[in-house]
């Protein structure tokens, strides 16, 4: 689809669905309170779209769960999601907790109850092998999946390839990211906020071909005996430093840095694609998402140049579409994409299988370092957390 095509059906697909579907999507949100709560507000999200109610939530946690229908205004409330889903069989689960050893469970569990569609935090899941789980599940049932990649699902991403294949920055060199490299800066910052960025990189680099990576902790390579339980239930982790190199399939490489309280909160957090005649950033969670930086990077030129902002509309024009900043950072959007995809029959913008290739490339980075920053190619053949064979 070209981007005057995409504009002229972009406003209809993002506030409307198809009129054919008269009854409205029975939605079943999953929580956990004090163990990743309810996301980034993967259940309220639903309120916002008309085509969807709201029927139950679980959560384990009492005063969690009470806290919940009322913010929700729910009659119904469940400890246990297993018994809700069995009961209730929604169409569509929201699967909230930030706490990734909770997915895969919940997502079979909702998949088994016949849900035709599940919003999951992220990251996915713990590795690939939970991963290829739940895919085979989704395959077998007809479930479509979408992962909160919501920068993903940003309607300005095929503009900016179109302007990039129309030569806007020249030929492309490298692209670079960062996390927030606040206090979970290293490896926890590689798997909660780095999966945006690399999965955001792949729109535009292609799959990924190799890594080459090294993890550090307090300034010395990690070794077994560094490792602890991580945080947010990724599993085993350690690593305050991580420096990754990802070749990806159109012949750019993807460099990510994150180093614990590198300097400015957040100042970091973003990809940029840098190109002969300039550099596109992207500010993840920000509106504008992209702004172009004319000019070869490495000649700078006088008097200094500008930022210029690109949105749904082009280079340097407003965004004609009202609000798309809230409804992006609220999941509207990716809500309505799962929608669309279970109408149509199609794979959302931002599935299980890009969600499967991230923690791919999350789990790269440590099975490089495993092998002494060899450089491994894909698949991996692990297909567990590496750190667990260090």
């Amino acid at each position: 689809m070209n981007r005057r095509s995409f504009i002229a059906v972009l406003p209809a697909s993002l506030l409307t669905l198809q009129a054919s579907e008269a009854k409205k999507l029975h939605v079943a949100i999953i929580g956990h309170t004090g163990r990743g709560n309810y996301g980034h507000g993967l259940d309220t999200l639903w309120s916002k779209i008309p085509e969807t109610q709201i029927v139950s939530v679980a959560d384990a946690d009492a005063n969690g769960l009470a806290a919940a229908q009322k913010k929700l205004s729910l009659k119904q409330g469940f400890a246990d999601y297993r018994q809700m889903l069995s009961e209730v069989k929604p169409d569509i689960v929201a699967v909230g907790p930030r706490h990734v050893d909770q997915h895969r469970d919940m997502i079979l569990a909702a998949i088994q109850a016949g849900a035709r569609g599940i919003y999951v935090e992220k990251p996915f899941c713990r590795s690939l092998e939970e991963a290829d789980e739940i895919i085979s599940a989704c395959e077998k049932a007809g479930a479509k999946l979408a992962i909160a990649h919501r920068n993903r699902q940003h309607p300005v991403l095929p503009i900016v390839a179109e302007l990039i294949q129309d030569g806007l920055i020249g030929r492309m060199l490298e692209m670079r990211g960062r996390g927030k490299e606040d206090a979970r800066g290293g490896s926890l910052d590689l798997w909660v906020l780095g999966s945006h960025i690399v999965n955001l990189a792949c729109y535009f680099g292609g799959d990924p071909i190799a890594c080459s990576a090294v993890v550090k902790q307090e300034g010395h390579l990690l070794t077994k005996a560094d490792l602890k339980e991580g945080d947010e239930g990724i599993g085993l982790l350690a690593g305050n430093e991580v420096h990754a190199r990802y070749e990806l399939a159109k012949g750019i490489t993807l460099y990510f840095d994150s180093i614990q309280h590198a300097g400015v909160k957040e100042a970091g957090f973003g990809l940029q694609i840098i190109g002969t005649q300039g550099t596109i950033d992207f500010r993840i969670d920000q509106e504008p998402l992209v702004h172009l930086l004319p000019g070869n990077p490495f000649q700078p030129l006088a008097p200094a140049r500008a930022w210029i902002p690109i949105t749904t509309a082009g280079l340097g024009k407003p965004e004609p579409i009202a609000g798309l900043g809230y409804k992006v950072s609220s999941h509207e959007v990716a809500g309505r994409d799962l929608i669309a995809a279970i109408q149509e029959n199609r794979t959302p913008l931002c599935d299980a299988v890009q969600g499967r290739q991230t923690i791919e490339m999350i789990s790269a980075a440590f099975e490089s370092h495993r092998l002494g920053g060899k450089r491994v190619g894909f698949p991996l053949a692990t297909k567990v957390n590496p750190l667990t064979l260090l």
